[in-house]
């Protein structure tokens, strides 16, 4: 009995050590950072960093997070290969401030070392932001 429940305690801290797969939580949905944690994560894993402005009051920003955040490629890219932060321009006026964002949405593409690579304005349909994102990404493997 007693070497039934110690398996049993090991195979639950096993799991809790090592949590459920990663592939299922990853693929279903897009894993936002803060402005300043992911700035920091974006020079430390020396990845490209996708910055989405957003107001909980703008339609154009719920249409992006109902439809383009939704979309599997989507999500896999920005996860994969970018970090993605997410700005809410009423509550951190000076991140929005610093970027001079004058309407919402607006998307902005950051190099490793934190220059810009330039931004888009406004609801980015899914089929779009693949393209984007595939086209900035080939520029990193270009760049290597």
């Amino acid at each position: 009995m007693k070497l039934r429940v110690i398996r049993w305690v090991i195979v639950v801290l096993l799991w809790l050590s090592f949590g459920p797969p990663s592939g299922v939580a990853a693929s279903q949905e897009i894993q936002w950072h803060s402005y300043n944690a992911g700035m920091a994560r974006g020079k430390f894993e020396k990845k490209k960093v996708f910055i989405h402005f957003y107001a909980e009051w703008c339609a154009a920003c719920k249409a992006m997070e109902n439809s383009t955040f939704k979309d599997p490629v989507v999500i896999a890219s920005l996860n994969e290969y970018f970090i993605p932060i997410k700005v809410d321009a009423d509550r951190e006026v000076q991140t929005t401030t610093m970027f001079r964002v004058k309407g919402l949405p607006d998307n902005w593409f950051i190099t490793e070392d934190g220059e810009i690579i330039g931004h888009r304005p406004g609801y980015i349909p899914p089929d779009q932001l693949k393209d984007i994102l595939t086209l900035i990404q080939n520029q990193k493997d270009n760049n290597q």
